[in-house]
């Protein structure tokens, strides 16, 4: 079987890096793929220069390579049809329609499909007018959560702590045009309390095989503070979702909206993310959809996944899922993302990345996302770099490897959280 891989940062290197584990699997084309593809000690991951808005190049690459199975790994092809025009070409391809990509794509979308079908998320409103935004902040107090409607890479949520941070969030996106598009439309969310997990779910239009659970670290700084980014770093499972949390999720968020999107009459195919805020009384309520697998949760999920992940991509695509079960490595991984000083905000690229060839790899994956070669010298080319992933017995085990062969790696203002896992580990710490 041939793979296609499309998409270019972290995600998608420890996609290719799964999939290239497969038996069946004899060649993985990752396009456009970075650095890390380029020196993937695995011969059978190669890397296509086209990118991931070419819809037209990377359908005709499919049929001249004879690829069997392609998966998408972010969000902007998906929600620009990507898989539509695929399978208009008899090509079999794994995710969402553009239809059903909306419950990314649009954040008011989103919520409207989650009170339609009775799924718990947090009370909102939506807005295109900055007065009538403002006087709803006014009304509901801080903190409260504004998202710009559209995609923005991750970066198009502000959870305001102050009046003021709420007010130039909304003028940011609505006058300022931060987020071009995205930003032309505001949803102003209820602030939940509890603590956030990941749950990624395979779909193929009606049945659904849930991935491990994992848990991102969205905040830029130690101890969750500052403010979000793409994720400085996840860990995998995530221990607040309990067997039996974990059954209400199914029952109460995941089914229902499979349902729901049979209803609409866009029934959803893909990898599905549900951004939970569980409470202390296990009630899970939606934060947001994703269409696409989590980057940085992919990197510790992949790294425990022991399963065949093209042979379960093929089976979503016929609708057989039902035929299959999934497993993972017991031991928790922990996922570090090592990014470019400065992120989210401003950073410099091109700075020489060194060190790797010093990395332990018994325990440990070094996935990289922004990472170029020029002049035989690897080197920075976006803002979070690489993810160092490693699996240990426990979670404080995993992240002190993690952590261990991070101080083997260095280029000019290196940054990365200390403290990944931390919630984690204090409940190991407590169940002492």
């Amino acid at each position: 079987m041939k793979v296609m891989v499309i998409g270019s940062g972290g995600r998608e290197h420890a996609l290719a890096y799964r999939l290239a584990q497969s038996d069946k699997v004899t060649d993985v084309y990752v396009a456009f793929g970075n650095a890390g593809v380029d020196l993937e000690s695995n011969k059978k991951i190669k890397r296509l220069r086209i990118f991931e808005y070419d819809h037209d190049a990377l359908c005709n690459n499919a049929k001249k390579l004879g690829i069997d199975l392609t998966v998408v790994g972010p969000e902007l092809p998906l929600s620009n049809g990507i898989v539509d025009h695929f399978e208009d070409q008899g090509l079999s391809i794994f995710g969402p329609s553009k239809l059903a990509s909306q419950l990314e794509s649009s954040k008011s979308f989103c919520k409207d499909f989650l009170e339609k079908y009775d799924i718990p998320t947090a009370e909102y409103a939506t807005f295109d007018d900055e007065a009538e935004a403002i006087s709803y902040i006014k009304q509901k107090g801080i903190p409260i959560v504004i998202k710009a409607d559209g995609l923005a890479a991750g970066k198009g949520v502000v959870v305001a702590e102050t009046e003021a941070e709420a007010f130039e969030a909304v003028n940011n996106m609505l006058s300022g045009n931060q987020f071009g598009e995205a930003g032309h439309k505001v949803v102003i969310e209820e602030f939940l309390k509890g603590e956030e997990a990941s749950y990624i779910v395979l779909c193929d239009g009606v049945n659904v095989l849930p991935l491990a659970t994992s848990q991102d670290h969205k905040r830029v700084y130690n101890g969750d503070k500052g403010p979000n980014t793409g994720g400085m770093g996840a860990y995998s499972p995530a221990p607040v979702v309990t067997p039996e949390i974990d059954s209400k999720i199914m029952n109460e968020v995941i089914l229902p909206t499979m349902k729901g999107m049979i209803a609409e009459g866009m029934p959803y195919k893909g990898f599905l993310y549900a951004g939970l805020m569980i409470d202390t009384d296990g009630q899970s309520r939606v934060i947001e959809y994703n269409c696409r697998c989590g980057d940085p949760e992919t990197q510790p999920i992949m790294l425990r996944m022991q399963s065949d992940l093209a042979e379960l991509c093929l089976a979503a695509c016929n609708e057989e899922l039902h035929q299959h079960s999934i497993e993972f490595d017991p031991r928790p991984a922990v996922g570090v993302v090592l990014a470019s000083g400065g992120y989210p905000h401003s950073y410099g690229d091109g700075k020489e990345i060194t060190g790797l060839e010093n990395v332990d790899e018994t325990q440990t994956k070094v996935f990289h996302a922004g990472t170029i070669v020029q002049n035989d010298q690897l080197l920075t080319k976006g803002g979070r770099v690489l993810c160092v992933t490693s699996l240990g017995d426990s979670v404080a085990d995993a992240q002190a490897r993690a952590y261990q062969e991070i101080e083997k790696i260095t280029w000019h203002k290196m940054y990365y959280r200390r403290d990944i896992g931390y919630r984690a580990i204090d409940r190991e710490n407590t169940a002492k």
